[in-house]
């Protein structure tokens, strides 16, 4: 009789019962659209962020007082702590070691370059770093890294010098303040009064713009500046770029302050203090920096990103409560007669409430399921559309959307279903 009573309301009002459906699977898509974006947009966002550069920047912590002005260090080189090249492929090994998209060591040299027409030497800086360059990691693999990964936005015309080659990149201010010096495929020289390259010869492969001090520059193989400077395997700092999530309340706390639930939630959250916490722990003493005007960008943008995903979720799910409401409050109306005749031949208010809910209960299966398919669709074009490649289908997501559809549900006919339970049938019956 049950199963018997559920069938001919829908058979007897299938268009009420397709409004409700059909508010529940706008609601079901929307909730699955959002809820699959939300799950891949701080990834993609995060790596989509890595195109404005490295997030953290590396140096020793016994390091005297930097000379650093847009990047550039200016201390001598006699000057100063350095850090090992060796101890690089450590950072691979660390607990987020797939979150390190990059790094890239500097040094810097002070340098004379020689004028063809026998003037005065020409001052410069060289920097010495990495193009592409292959990390050996301790667990027997190699890393491929240098400024290509770390640096993706800087525009050069020409190509980047060649791993151990004596070769350099200039800087767009210093080829445009020396004319003639700057041609692609033409040699500088280093002048007698350089640290200890006098008559080193450097073919120009390229002229990058970097839109900082280094378009003062001239870009050299790490290994030859190393060799410049007197400091074979050593460099002065590292830029590295890692995946992060925004900052919340916990990452602000200091770690030493932390409970020890506290501090392995701290330690397994990709923070950028709890990368940078790791890092210090892979090469014991240097000091870790956020470049703060990158990070806090990404993190602001990735929490109203997210808090936009959620507001979204939510109104559409509103909506579909409501619709619910509606249509549930109209069929409770309607069905006054039949509700009486239950009533008045022995039903209780728990069956009344029960045939009511069976119903609502198939619909949301059934919007469920429907929103569900309908929405990964919309969530692989949206990726495709924004982030150059579509979302993954989330099946788990399948059990959560039909749950949150069953809960609408529910909570959008208990009112009516409330008022349906305390109808008096004698009134009813009587036509009142």
């Amino acid at each position: 009789m049950f199963t018997r009573l559920v069938k001919e309301s829908f058979v007897r009002n299938p268009r009420r019962k397709l409004l409700a459906a059909a508010a529940l699977m706008v609601g079901m898509t929307v909730a699955t659209a959002t809820l699959t974006v939300a799950l891949e947009a701080g990834d993609r966002l995060a790596r989509e962020f890595r195109s404005l550069g490295a997030n953290l920047v590396v140096t020793p912590q016994a390091d005297t007082l930097p000379v650093n002005i847009g990047g550039v260090d200016y201390r001598p080189v006699d000057e100063g702590a350095y850090l090992r090249e060796a101890d690089l492929g450590k950072l691979k090994m660390i607990f987020w070691r797939n979150n390190i998209l990059g790094f890239t060591p500097f040094l810097d040299v002070p340098a004379a370059v020689s004028v063809p027409n026998g003037d005065k030497p020409i001052s410069a800086t060289l920097i010495g770093t990495w193009y592409e360059h292959s990390v050996a990691i301790p667990d027997g693999t190699t890393f491929t890294t240098g400024l290509k990964a770390t640096h993706p936005y800087w525009k050069i015309r020409g190509r980047w010098f060649a791993e151990g080659a004596n070769e350099c990149v200039l800087g767009a201010r210093f080829a445009a303040e020396h004319p003639a010096l700057a041609g692609i495929g033409k040699s500088l020289t280093l002048a007698p009064n350089s640290t200890s390259g006098a008559g080193l010869a450097l073919q120009v492969t390229g002229i990058v713009s970097t839109g900082d001090a280094g378009d003062d520059a001239i870009f050299v193989p790490l290994s030859m500046a190393q060799r410049i400077s007197g400091h074979p395997g050593e460099f002065r700092r590292l830029y590295l770029s890692a995946l992060t999530k925004p900052d919340d309340a916990l990452s602000m706390q200091d770690p030493s302050s932390m409970t020890p639930a506290e501090h392995d939630r701290w330690y397994c959250s990709p923070y950028i203090s709890s990368i940078s916490f790791q890092i210090k722990q892979a090469l014991p003493g240097t000091d870790v920096r956020a470049i703060r005007r990158v990070a806090e960008s990404e993190g602001r943008i990735l929490s109203r990103v997210s808090a936009l995903l959620w507001i979204v979720t939510l109104a559409a799910l509103i909506a579909a409560a409501l619709a619910v409401a509606a249509t549930s409050a109209t069929t409770v109306l309607e069905r006054r007669a039949e509700v009486g005749i239950m009533k008045a031949i022995g039903a209780t208010n728990g069956i009344v409430i029960w045939i009511f809910l069976a119903e609502q209960l198939m619909l949301a299966i059934v919007g469920g399921l429907v929103g569900y398919g309908v929405g990964t669709g919309l969530a692989w074009s949206f990726g495709a559309s924004v982030f150059g490649s579509p979302a993954t289908p989330r099946p788990v997501l399948l059990p959560i959307v039909i749950g949150i559809a069953i809960t609408v549900a529910i909570f959008g006919s208990l009112f009516p279903l409330r008022r349906a339970a305390h109808f008096d049938p004698a009134p009813i019956l009587r036509g009142e």
